[in-house]
């Protein structure tokens, strides 16, 4: 093997390690988080479902449901979930004042 076509292996994405950015809990919440991620150009492998009937979700809770990027694109995804998240929480609380005003 030369040099040249172990740098390329080194670059092919179907090698690239598939790490968990976030658990949501519910997966209402995960295809959120995976819809802000793939708006963004970071894709998620594994988060299609082939369930042409999935089943609801029971009421007391998930185990939490995981979202997978490209370990390379892991720290970027991390750090736009967590401004979305933040925003969503302003977002929430300006709400609730606006509520009680």
């Amino acid at each position: 093997m030369t040099e040249n076509s172990s740098h390329q292996e080194a670059h092919d994405p179907t090698q690239e390690r598939v790490v968990v950015a976030y658990t949501a809990g519910t997966a209402a919440e995960a295809m959120v988080i995976r819809g802000l991620l793939e708006s963004a150009g970071i894709s998620s492998p594994g988060s299609g479902s082939n369930d042409p009937f999935p089943l609801r979700e029971s009421p007391e809770g998930t185990h939490g449901v995981e979202v997978y990027v490209l370990q390379p694109r892991a720290e970027e995804a991390r750090q736009l979930i967590e401004e979305y998240q933040k925003d969503n929480q302003s977002s929430a609380a300006e709400a609730d004042d606006s509520d009680e005003a």
